[in-house]
């Protein structure tokens, strides 16, 4: 299969190099020079793609506002399948389906990652085993929705979930942008800058997703700004449960809000 890739940064670039190491033939496309240099160097790509002429995928590995520009301008070669990898879900395929089509979209969502950015962090390897979503409407082609099933797995992921748009973003909300939320504001309380000493896994645990691109991640939140905020202030709660109690030195009440959050904890793991 013929597949451009656009963006090489490290979950494009961890595309191209899986699904050229599977046997398709892969094309990357970027405005940086250097990162096409380098993913022609380490076997991440075939070749530049110079156009999308004979595209049969196209995957847009790009930030959320200019990867909804481009899946409204829709410059996309008749019959090819467009995949996006943006963090959120609604936004790209409303662009998309605002008008009729001679290309087919597919809204996906990678989920792996690393604290590292960029295509030197890259890896055929970084989706093994991972969780893949992919999403679908009343608009999708199901040849198109099988031709992405197939190549999730020659990516190496090892679950593939398929959900509405609205699903997707009301789930990622809790499972990964309150998760940047919540390490971005641990992290500023004037404590930290000298607790070096002090520190465990709990902490590391608690502060890997800190630093990220805030840029980035200020677009996703507010494309999600609804299911998010609804996901804050229902943490917010929780913590005010917790304070209220420690501040009572109410040892049965933080005890009961412990137990139920434990009981939470192994219901998730017992269904997954």
């Amino acid at each position: 299969m013929k597949i451009v890739v656009y963006g090489l940064g490290l979950i494009g670039a961890s595309v191209a190099a899986s699904l050229k190491k599977a046997g398709h033939y892969v094309l990357g496309k970027n405005r940086s020079r250097e990162s096409i240099s380098y993913a022609i160097e380490h076997d991440m790509i075939d070749e530049e793609a110079l156009s999308y002429e004979g595209a049969d995928v196209v995957v847009l590995a790009l930030p959320p506002r200019v990867t909804v520009r481009l899946l409204e301008e829709g410059a996309f070669p008749d019959g090819c399948i467009v995949m996006d990898i943006c963090g959120v879900k609604s936004a790209p395929e409303k662009a998309a389906f605002s008008v009729p089509r001679r290309w087919r979209y597919v809204g996906t969502h990678p989920m792996a990652g690393k604290e590292t950015s960029g295509i030197r962090s890259a890896s055929d390897a970084l989706f093994a085993g991972a969780n893949f979503v992919m999403t679908h409407a009343s608009q999708s082609d199901p040849a198109a929705l099988e031709t992405v099933r197939f190549l999730a797995r020659d990516m190496g992921f090892g679950r593939i979930v398929e959900c509405s748009a609205t699903e997707h973003d009301r789930m990622i909300a809790l499972t990964s942008q309150l998760c940047h939320v919540a390490a971005n504001a641990y992290v500023t309380t004037p404590l930290s800058a000298g607790c070096a000493g002090f520190t465990g896994g709990s902490f590391q645990d608690m502060t890997r997703v800190a630093p990220v691109d805030e840029r980035m991640w200020a677009e996703l939140f507010c494309m999600n700004s609804e299911a998010l905020c609804e996901e804050i202030v229902r943490l917010s709660r929780r913590l005010d449960e917790f304070a209220a109690a420690i501040g009572d030195r109410d040892e049965a009440r933080i005890c009961t809000l412990m137990r139920e959050g434990k009981a939470c904890y192994e219901e998730f793991f017992r269904r997954n």
